[in-house]
């Protein structure tokens, strides 16, 4: 009975499909925070504590990460763990930066913003300041599902003004010069000011002159932005799942990927277990990814797949023999200096485990010693290409590829997996015909609301979305289809197809190791 409640699924709204277990979300909730403390970063808030594991949960296009380890600016890969004092930066890219409970930052194009702060309070509430240096960036906090827990803190900072945000607030923040246009989508946003302070209440904009203390002008709505799709999308994925979450677990995010993209299946000598669709028995979690050294806390693994994130910092991965390789839950949470943890079964029908098509399975090692200063701190690991499912623009299709675990499939879009990863894993490929989605180029519009929105057509494509089946007349008509012309190419061999507005900027991960990585190699 015991064993039949750990592993009874639970139903996310946003996907109405089979999530994680309840095993998993109270193991978490349990787990003791194990994240060393990195030496260099500032003395924290008496009482405080600096064990806190935020991730950059999507990158698309150019997009760069000082991670305050003395080596500047380097390019940014998703699943990096963000720490206190990192920046990130965007060119003709965008990234998400994912919190503990949730909530979610996303940055448009031409931004910088950096992170200041990010602690754990005594009571186990999180404290997070954010400094959007420029540029355009959404902010969106999820609502408080346990009334009697403590209240995560959060601050927004521009110029000279700090906004704090309570739960449950969606706001926009674009930087013109010396000017802060602030769209509050959700919730109110209370400033404080030399008169007090006003309330800018949900559909209103406010415009401040960020180095004075000046109250701000509100306006009566909110002007698009090119990424207000983008942000709707990403933001209700993040609310949806966090709503169902009993637990208070502060590692409860990453969940809502796993359960999106794979499902817990019963493997032969190791029981029920979590698997990613589109992974075959020859599948390793551990053939791609990267290191990633962080000062004090050593080197973190960081893996390319857009799952990967609970099953490499908790858990267990076990190699089932012909069955392949499956993740199970428990033990304590792997902070930044997280390692392969894996395991072979002993008995049962798993005997042999460990070895797949006669060759042994070993997980990589970190580096030995810390990277000099002319060593690269970011080292790729590939022992073999990664498979990347993609669009055939030649067939107007999505094609899935074998062992690909979900690289370059976008987040939700596409609707169910399951059916495809069957016909993947069975057949070696699987399609679907999809049609891009993106803002119209319309005279006054948003296109000049920021500098996330203000290149035109540079940054059309990088807030299109791809979506399963027909497009819808009125759209068809007007043109949302541009974003297939040009793009030319097929899916053939395993690699992720399409043009500039079509490639890795469609999945969650944005191409595997080998494309984001530097160029040093460690097997």
């Amino acid at each position: 009975m015991k064993s039949d409640f750990l592993f009874k699924a639970v139903t996310f709204k946003a996907t109405a499909r089979k999530a994680l277990t309840l095993a998993a979300a109270c193991l978490l909730a349990s787990s003791v925070y194990a994240q060393t403390e990195d030496a260099d970063q500032a003395s924290p808030t008496p009482g405080a504590s600096k064990v806190r594991i935020v991730r950059l949960s999507q990158v698309r296009g150019v997009v760069q990460i000082d991670r305050h380890i003395n080596r500047g600016f380097e390019n940014a890969i998703a699943n990096l763990p963000v720490v206190e004092q990192s920046q990130i930066k965007t060119g003709a890219g965008v990234a998400e930066v994912e919190f503990e409970d949730n909530s979610s930052m996303r940055i448009a194009p031409n931004s910088l913003v950096e992170f200041p702060r990010l602690e754990r309070e005594t009571s186990g509430a999180t404290a997070s300041t954010v400094h959007v240096i420029q540029g355009t960036a959404y902010v969106s906090l999820v609502k408080r599902q346990d009334k009697k827990a403590p209240v995560n803190q959060f601050a927004l900072i521009f110029g000279e003004r700090t906004l704090n945000l309570d739960p449950a607030t969606h706001v926009r923040l674009d930087l013109r010069g010396s000017q802060a246009n602030l769209a509050v989508i959700d919730g109110t946003v209370r400033t404080d000011g030399e008169n007090g302070g006003v309330s800018i209440p949900k559909k209103k904009t406010a415009t401040f002159q960020i180095f004075d203390k000046n109250e701000p002008t509100v306006a009566k709505d909110i002007a698009e932005n090119i990424f207000d799709d983008w942000d709707h999308q990403e933001a209700s994925y993040h609310s949806n799942v966090a709503s169902l979450s009993r637990f208070n677990s502060p590692y409860a995010y990453g969940l809502s990927d796993m359960s999106y993209y794979g499902s817990f299946v019963d493997l032969p000598g190791c029981g029920s277990m979590w698997r990613p669709y589109f992974a075959t028995a020859s599948w390793n979690p551990y053939s791609n990814g990267t290191w990633a050294w962080y000062g004090g806390s050593g080197y973190s693994w960081v893996s390319p797949y857009p799952w990967a994130w609970t099953p490499y910092h908790s858990g267990t991965w076990m190699s089932c023999g012909n069955a392949g390789w499956g993740w199970m839950p428990g033990g304590g949470w792997y902070g930044v200096n997280n390692v392969a943890s894996t395991s072979f079964p002993t008995t049962g029908s798993g005997s042999g485990a460990g070895k797949l098509g006669g060759a042994p399975i070993r997980a990589p090692h970190a580096p030995a010693h810390s990277p000099g200063p002319r060593d690269p701190s970011l080292i790729a690991v590939s022992s073999k290409p990664v498979p990347t499912s993609g669009i055939s623009t030649a067939t107007r299709s999505f094609v899935f590829q074998k062992d690909s675990a979900g690289m370059g499939v976008p987040r939700e879009t596409l609707g169910r997996l399951d059916k495809f990863s069957h016909e993947t894993v069975t057949r070696g490929v699987a399609q679907t015909p999809v049609y891009a989605n993106g803002p119209q180029q319309q005279a006054g519009r948003a296109g000049g609301m920021g500098p996330g929105a203000g290149a035109g057509g540079q940054h059309q494509g990088l807030a299109t979305s791809i979506h399963r089946g027909s497009p819808p007349a009125p759209a068809y008509s007007g043109g949302s289809m541009g974003s297939w012309s040009g793009s030319g190419g097929s899916a053939r061999g395993g690699s992720s197809v399409g043009g500039p507005s079509m490639g890795s900027g469609m999945g969650r991960s944005g191409g595997g190791p080998p494309a984001s990585a530097p160029a040093a190699s460690h097997k």
